[in-house]
């Protein structure tokens, strides 16, 4: 069976992991990719990150005047549309870990080339049930690639959840983000950060309150600085008012 099945996937085309189609041109990968991965021509030409002057923005989009870190800021080299619009539902909710082990190495090599380094990469946790419901934290795996590529080590246990929390994508008002999310991480008792430049990562960043509340954790750890870093978001427009 197994001989049956390797001749197939030499013979046979794959479909796209991203839009489902069967790809209709060949194109270089500008990335490492993880095994098995298949994109077509179309998906990966999508691939393209805003210029690098504008990748940072103010971690939350709404700042506020009592912020305990007004600093922080967040890495972010893409807009949510195109691929990653199409990527991340498909990563999240259609079972396809190899799409965030790929996302990673984008991240990671962008990174990279920008020159940003760190002592540890920590990504964002899931909450029990919903890791269960996945079998897997997608931001445990961008990070551990994008760790991976940068010589960063990537440890998935420094953060935990301390509750379970409605899906930001489900909040519409800023504020209710906000709530949502406060006090709903910290970092596991044995960790002591000491002084560590930590890189947190997710998927996708709005409004910016989850990975606020991640840093917010790791500084209480004792962190010396923070990066927030995040595939996309919807702040293209605020890039110029960022740099």
């Amino acid at each position: 069976m197994n001989l049956i099945r390797e001749a197939a996937d030499l013979l046979l085309p794959h479909n796209c992991c991203v839009c489902g189609r069967f790809p209709d041109a060949d194109g270089h990968v500008p990335f490492e990719v993880p095994e098995n991965f298949h994109i077509c021509f179309d998906c990966l030409s999508q691939l393209v990150p805003v210029p690098v002057e504008k990748r940072f923005f103010p971690c939350l989009s709404e700042p506020f005047d009592s912020d305990p870190i007004p600093g922080l800021l967040l890495y972010m080299p893409f807009p949510y549309k195109g691929f990653f619009e199409k990527a991340v539902p498909a990563m999240k909710f259609n079972a396809h870990p190899e799409l965030a082990s790929f996302a990673g190495c984008v991240l990671g090599s962008l990174m990279k080339k920008d020159g940003i380094t760190a002592d540890l990469i920590v990504p964002v946790p899931l909450s029990a049930s919903r890791y269960k419901e996945r079998g897997y934290n997608q931001a445990g795996l961008i990070a551990s690639e994008a760790g991976r590529i940068c010589g960063i080590p990537c440890i998935d246990t420094v953060l935990v959840r301390t509750r379970e929390t409605m899906r930001q994508t489900e909040i519409t008002d800023n504020a209710m983000r906000s709530l949502n999310v406060s006090g709903a991480f910290a970092s596991d008792s044995s960790f002591v950060a000491d002084g560590l430049k930590i890189i947190v990562v997710d998927d996708v960043a709005t409004t910016g309150n989850t990975l606020h509340e991640a840093a917010s954790a790791l500084f209480k750890a004792g962190a010396g600085q923070v990066l927030c870093c995040a595939l996309a978001g919807n702040r293209a427009v605020l890039n110029a008012e960022s740099i």
